[in-house]
């Protein structure tokens, strides 16, 4: 008979004697068993105590016995446990299984016989494990809560949530997981290579610290599960380069003169670092401008692609690929260019969607030709024209090349991806940029950000929400000239040893600590002012994240196969409720 048995020990303390002193005593301590109740598919853990210590050690036999709880509903026990000299009691663990739905409250006996001659017990002690049936819900409810005013920061909440059935006048948000919607690829951040420099700036140790907070799956772990990075650099980089860089007038057609030299210092070791925590983390790549000699004017502002280049730019992609595969490094998606409706940053460039419909002509054959399978997908732009993306999807050649498109939210209604997701079902979308300003507020952001990057995306069929930069020093840099100058990081790092965490942070931790790659989003309706989303795990675990958007105190049942849970929310906070 197979034993499942956990031990812990307690050693007794009193005024008068040290936490392991024995009592002389000529009356012989007693053994007893305390009886428990237990929802099914959790253990049933009995603790079984000694009076008082006893100079030497307490031996008792225990073993379950069959009640009305029958073979299905627990695992049988039969075992030797021993009281150590000078400790009071130990537990032993008997785990229930998660059967059938509805049944009735069922039991079982523990029975322990003292085989020592060192305590008064002379008699089997009886002990009843009680389980409880949960209607095939889960009864225990986890609790991660953030305030807008910063008291409380993604912090799992010591309360018991139990679904259950409820008498209240709270409305309900209804998770229904036989309705199902797009599977989640991650949530994270651009790893621009101003973040890779700060953060490759701390100590050794601080730094595996934050790699593993950030990246691993500790407890403390928020467990980013998608990055972002540039194709050369963003305007979130030190300097302006490309990965062929030529003096004017000079060309490269074949692409001889590429290499990733200028990111070999920061974010490509920082990649192979991250990629060692988290070998499966997903990485979109995408530039902001192509190298200047290849674009209609010479400058890395604005300009565009010139269409004799699109050949030698596919070409420059390819390398990229590889080069990067090379390292260690998988690219799972790419886009042609970052904002290409944005030709005020530096770098940055043009490329209006009839462009790009001729660009991704070229580039998905070259991906073909070189065996390359990372996704081509579309714009990367605003939620403002949604006609972009749609234009690109209506072109059959393009079509047959593009994965899906991708959208930020300086501009528009979030509601764009559905737009482009009901006329394209069989493509995706991707939220990939928002940014955080050194001039915000943390419990506006909290609520916008979580309402719309996060929420909002999901519920319009992103397979991602990524927020935009991960990190930056207390100037909000590195960044180019004319790049921006305001955008705050999920990090601040101030020097070699201290990092600060900004709300950019938490709105992404709220979902990516505790919905997985992988994750598939199931139905949840919206009541009130509770932005809500749902999700179940790989692991098969459900997943709310709740907002109250509203401007009060906002009480609420979470409904799940008929039972609910009573809880609430301060105005713009955010829940996570797992179960």
């Amino acid at each position: 008979m197979k034993l499942f048995l956990f031990l812990t020990f307690a050693a007794l303390i009193s005024k008068c004697s040290s936490p392991n002193e024995i009592i002389p005593s000529t009356t012989k301590p007693s053994v007893t068993i305390t009886s428990v109740p237990v929802t099914e598919g959790f253990d049933v853990v009995f603790t079984i105590t000694l009076s008082k210590p006893s100079t030497v050690v307490t031996t008792v036999n225990v073993e379950t016995t069959l009640g009305t709880a029958g073979v299905s509903d627990f695992t049988a026990t039969a075992s030797t446990v021993t009281i150590p000299v000078g400790q009071t009691a130990v537990t032993i663990n008997v785990p229930t299984n998660n059967d059938a739905v509805g049944e009735t409250t069922e039991t079982f006996t523990l029975t322990g016989s003292v085989t020592s001659t060192n305590t008064s017990n002379t008699a089997p002690i009886i002990a009843t494990g009680t389980i409880l049936d949960n209607g095939n819900v889960a009864s225990v409810v986890d609790f991660w809560l953030t305030k807008g005013d910063q008291s409380v920061l993604l912090q799992k909440q010591n309360l018991m949530l139990l679904f259950g059935n409820i008498t209240n006048n709270n409305q309900n948000i209804e998770v229904d997981e036989s309705q199902t919607f797009q599977t989640v690829d991650g949530f994270g951040y651009t790893l621009t290579g101003g973040s890779a420099e700060v953060i490759n700036g701390l100590n050794a140790s601080k730094k595996q610290e934050l790699l593993q907070e950030l990246f691993g799956n500790a407890a403390n772990s928020i467990s980013i599960s998608y990055l972002r990075i540039s194709i050369g650099a963003s305007d979130l980089n030190s300097t302006v380069f490309s990965y062929n860089d030529l003096p004017n007038g000079q060309v490269d057609i074949s692409q001889t003169m590429f290499s990733l030299a200028p990111d070999m210092n920061n974010l490509i070791p920082l990649l192979k670092e991250i990629v060692l925590i988290n070998p499966n983390i997903k990485i979109m790549a995408v530039p902001w401008s192509a190298p200047s000699w290849m674009k209609s004017t010479y400058t890395s502002v604005g300009s565009s692609l010139v269409p004799i280049y699109y050949n030698s730019y596919a070409q420059y992609f390819v390398k990229y690929i590889q080069a990067m595969k090379a390292q260690g490094i998988t690219i799972d998606a790419v886009c042609p260019q970052n904002e290409p409706l944005n030709d005020g940053n530096n770098p940055s460039m043009l490329m209006s969607a009839a462009q790009q419909i001729s660009f991704i002509k070229k580039l998905g054959p070259a991906f073909q030709t070189a065996g390359i399978t990372t996704k081509i997908v579309s714009y990367d732009h605003n939620c403002d024209k949604p006609e972009y993306p749609i234009e690109v999807l209506r072109d059959a050649t393009a079509n047959s090349f593009v994965d899906g498109s991708a959208f930020h939210l300086y501009g528009g209604n979030i509601s764009a991806l559905s737009t482009v997701h009901d006329e394209f079902p069989n493509k995706n979308v991707y939220f990939t940029e928002q940014w955080t300003s050194s001039t915000g507020n943390f419990a506006g952001d909290l609520k916008w950000h979580v309402n719309n990057v996060v929420i909002g995306s999901m519920r319009n069929w992103s397979k991602t929400a990524l927020e935009w930069n991960l990190a930056n020093n207390p100037s909000f840099g590195p960044h180019t000239s004319g790049g921006c100058s305001q955008c705050k990081g999920a990090l601040t790092i101030d020097n070699s040893a201290n990092y600060t965490r900004n709300v950019a942070y938490y709105i992404i931790a709220h979902a990516s600590k505790l919905v997985p790659t992988g994750s598939v989003r199931i139905a949840s309706n919206l009541i009130g002012n509770l932005s809500n989303v749902a999700f179940k795990t790989p692991s098969g675990k459900k997943v709310l994240i709740v907002e109250n958007d509203g401007g009060t105190t906002e009480s609420f049942n979470i409904k799940y196969n008929g039972k609910w849970i009573a809880t609430s929310l301060q105005s713009g906070a955010v829940g996570t409720y797992v179960w």
